[in-house]
């Protein structure tokens, strides 16, 4: 074999692209959504490097357009779970004793694959089965797909490199081993690009897996698995399964060589993974590692000093871009009085201008919640809003599931700062505002930092440096990515590594390489050169 070390430069972020009139990309996106609306996928499980198919199905429908079928997915049970368990199992030792420039080698074809030839199929596949616009899909499925599969390479050369000293006469290393067994993926709906890093984040450090993506996702979930096997993935490394949540979870949960979970979802059900492994340590040959992002209540605090433009971008965009759906959406605000009525006619007037519906339509800002449980769990809190005698429905508050499941933005003023929908994670297009007397911002702060339970995002909004300063010191532990002068979304892999604390997860950081750390077992090893070949030391001399 030839000896080298490849030398692993910083990574670019993907470009993100315009998609103006006329110009080559939307003319090939256009395409491609045209010729997927003109066939139904019949999407298999991926189990072995197998296609699985059950004849058994489900069908998935965009959730804007909920009379046209796109696709039709197989589902599973217990017994393809434990195959794709096996099938991880019998591929983890050629896997793991794969040089890991060659794992590497894959995922970065991914990322070549993802920005250039899948490009108009993977946010095609992504603004149909998750109702984004094209600049959501576009910086979701391409460029932050892509940025992760390369950052992490690049990230996982630093911490190969990482090595201890040397004393003379001797040799020390650290070995970072895949962990001893294969690990579970449970990915969520709202990004495709989460999707593909939870499964090949622990893969390129030599993992092997068992995928279960969201049903609500399934469909650009494929896109991604088919671009892992074009780039080379070998068999049985990552094995895509669609069986019941539960039933897979309990399933794997009780498995010995469980050796840990990347889970992106609920804080209930990350709590219940907890629980259940901590029941079960008795049966596992290590203690699994548990990395989860889960839910967000994510806040904007202005102050007085704020720019009234930028205040109410933040808010506008914060908190309905992808109607609200990303864990790090703004769904609680603070405004101080003195500069409440500007900051509202400003976002009066955009809000007027908002177009929702069918996102093919390229003019359009917000497409469809994800699916009727989630319609209907959104509606719930509006209508349970409106009926608080505290709050005041500014804008919005209706909603139609006629033709697909659609909810105006929707913004609440309240007078009580502890109200349902300033505490509760929605998780749609639904925004709370709390107006507080400037004087006092101190208790404001301490609001801020009390109602909630999570502890995911958050932003300040302020020109005055002090108060820059004072506001970020008392929101110290409230959010694990804080921006200034900016929105609460849209962190950028390699720029802010994302991911909170208290009930919003273990903060290990996707897209960093606290993340991929996660994803090793270190072994010290120490070769001596010169070894002892008798048991006295010095010391033990006579005088």
């Amino acid at each position: 074999m030839p000896n080298k070390i490849a030398s692993i430069a910083i990574p670019n972020n993907e470009p993100i692209l315009s998609y103006l009139p006329n110009s080559n990309e939307r003319k090939q996106l256009k395409l491609e959504l045209a010729r997927r609306k003109n066939c139904v996928y019949d999407i298999p499980m991926f189990i072995n490097g197998k296609e699985v198919r059950t004849n058994e199905t489900a069908d998935i429908f965009p959730p804007h357009e909920l009379d046209h079928k796109i696709a039709q997915y197989h589902k599973g049970n217990a017994t393809h779970v434990q195959q794709a368990i096996d099938a991880a199992l019998s591929a983890r030792e050629k896997w793991a004793n794969m040089h890991w420039e060659e794992r590497a080698s894959i995922f970065l074809k991914a990322a070549d694959l993802i920005a250039g030839p899948y490009r108009a199929s993977i946010n095609a596949a992504t603004m149909l089965a998750q109702s984004k616009n094209v600049f959501q899909a576009e910086i979701d499925a391409a460029c932050e797909l892509a940025d992760f599969l390369r950052f992490n390479v690049y990230f996982a050369a630093q911490i190969y490199s990482e090595q201890p000293i040397s004393s003379p006469g001797m040799r020390n290393t650290l070995e970072y081993r895949p962990l001893e067994g294969f690990i579970y993926a449970i990915t969520p709906f709202n990004f495709t690009a989460i999707s593909g890093n939870l499964s090949a984040a622990p893969a390129l450090m030599g993992n092997v897996i068992v995928w279960k993506p969201s049903n609500t996702q399934i469909y650009s979930a494929w896109t991604v698995m088919e671009i892992f096997r074009e780039a080379g993935l070998p068999d049985g490394v990552i094995n895509m399964v669609f069986a019941n949540a539960v039933e897979t979870t309990n399933l794997i949960l009780a498995h010995p060589d469980f050796a840990g979970v990347h889970f992106t979802g609920s804080t209930g059900v990350f709590n219940h993974i907890w629980e259940t492994v901590g029941k079960n340590l008795h049966l596992y040959k290590n203690y699994p590692r548990l990395v989860g992002e889960t839910g967000g209540k994510d806040f904007i605090i202005a102050h007085s000093s704020a720019d009234i433009d930028v205040l109410a971008t933040a808010l506008l965009r914060g908190a309905f871009e992808f109607q609200g759906q990303k864990c790090s959406a703004c769904s609680r605000a603070y405004v101080p009085n003195s500069i409440w009525d500007a900051t509202w006619e400003k976002m009066y007037e955009a809000l007027k201008t908002f177009k929702i519906g069918n996102v093919e339509n390229f003019t359009v800002l917000m497409g469809a919640v994800i699916s009727e449980d989630a319609y209907k769990r959104i509606t719930n809190y509006i209508e349970q809003a409106k009926s608080n005698p505290d709050n005041i429905i500014m804008y919005g508050g209706n909603y139609d599931n006629k033709k697909g499941y659609f909810i105006e933005p929707t913004v609440i003023l309240t007078k009580d700062p502890k109200s349902l929908t300033m505490r509760e994670e929605i998780f749609g297009p639904v925004l709370t505002i709390y107006v507080y007397d400037e004087e006092d911002l101190d208790a404001t702060l301490h609001l801020v930092d009390t109602t909630s339970e999570y502890a995911l995002t958050g932003a300040i909004i302020a020109q005055d440096i002090y108060a820059i300063e004072k506001m970020k010191k008392a929101l110290t532990n409230s959010a694990g990515n804080f921006y200034i002068n900016d929105k609460c979304t849209g962190a950028v892999v390699g720029q802010q590594p994302f991911g909170g604390a208290r009930k919003s997860g273990t903060n290990d950081k996707a897209g960093s390489k606290w993340n991929l750390l996660r994803w090793v077992s270190p072994r010290t090893v120490k070769e001596s050169y010169i070894s002892p070949k008798y048991y006295a030391y010095p010391y033990m001399s006579e005088e």
